[in-house]
């Protein structure tokens, strides 16, 4: 959808009415970013989990403020008529509230996203999102397996399994809603508490390893396209790029070897046809 932002948080709100499902993946550069608005997808994320899939990091903790606003930016380049999310990175709204609405505003003016995604439902995290929506910011929250949290959590695992902390993830969902959020991250939560989180609250609900009953879902751009070396459970995977791109690369060595590349044609280096 073209970008107006205001028109697209009331369009997403009545896609989760209409039972019109919401598609979402992340992207990181401007390549991947032109790739996804080519397409029908309705949605970038430009999540943290580059500190994994583009960075190499083990988890998401050590991604900073200036690797978030440089590929958000980046991506807004290869997209200037995506909806951009971008992820606040860990400790950039834990500390103070003046923190958390000053690294949001960056996101927003220098990192050209149309709105920011942090992660929790505490008290707390309540707090920061009525300030920064107060800052004219729109906010999309994230709850369940949190990958900020992985160190409390003790890995990646699976949120909201006993009683209490089912009763816990349905609290937060209806308060996080009442702080301003305009849509909500489920990640790594069961199924049923997927769908009643999402029966719960007026807002859109995207799963991430939160089963079929939710009003859109999210994925990794690296993992959907086989493109990663992490594949968790969830994921489906639509291609294999890692194969595609091996396989593309030796072609090129055997030819450069052969002497087949570069030919006649391959000798002029025009960038434009004016060159």
């Amino acid at each position: 959808m073209k970008n107006n932002n205001q028109q697209n948080l009331h369009a997403f709100r009545k896609m989760k009415a209409e039972g019109t499902k919401i598609c979402m993946v992340t992207a990181y550069d401007a390549s991947m970013a032109r790739c996804v608005a080519a397409s029908d997808m309705d949605i970038i994320l430009v999540g943290d989990s580059l500190g994994m899939v583009v960075l190499g990091y083990e988890n998401t903790l050590q991604v900073t403020m200036g690797d978030m606003i440089t590929h958000s930016a980046a991506v807004r380049r290869g997209a200037p008529q995506s909806f951009v999310i971008a992820d606040m990175p860990y400790l950039s709204y834990h500390l103070s509230l003046d923190e958390a609405k000053a690294n949001a505003a960056a996101l927003i003016t220098a990192g050209k996203a149309d709105a920011v995604k942090l992660e929790g439902g505490t008290a707390s995290r309540q707090e920061a999102i009525r300030q920064i929506v107060d800052c004219e910011v729109p906010v999309c929250g994230h709850i369940g397996l949190t990958p900020q949290s992985v160190y409390r959590f003790g890995g990646f695992r699976v949120q909201g399994k006993t009683p209490e902390a089912h009763e816990q993830l349905l609290r937060q969902a209806v308060a996080l809603e009442k702080a301003g959020i305009f849509m909500l991250v489920l990640e790594g939560i069961p199924e049923e508490l997927a769908r009643e989180i999402t029966a719960a609250v007026k807002i859109p609900t995207i799963g991430i390893g939160a089963g079929r009953y939710v009003d859109g879902q999210v994925l990794v751009y690296h993992d959907l396209l086989g493109h990663s070396t992490l594949m968790p459970k969830f994921v489906k995977q639509y291609a294999n790029l890692d194969q595609t791109i091996t396989s593309a690369l030796n072609g090129y060595c055997a030819e450069v070897r052969s002497g087949a590349f570069p030919a006649a044609e391959h000798t002029y280096y025009p960038i434009t046809e004016q060159e």
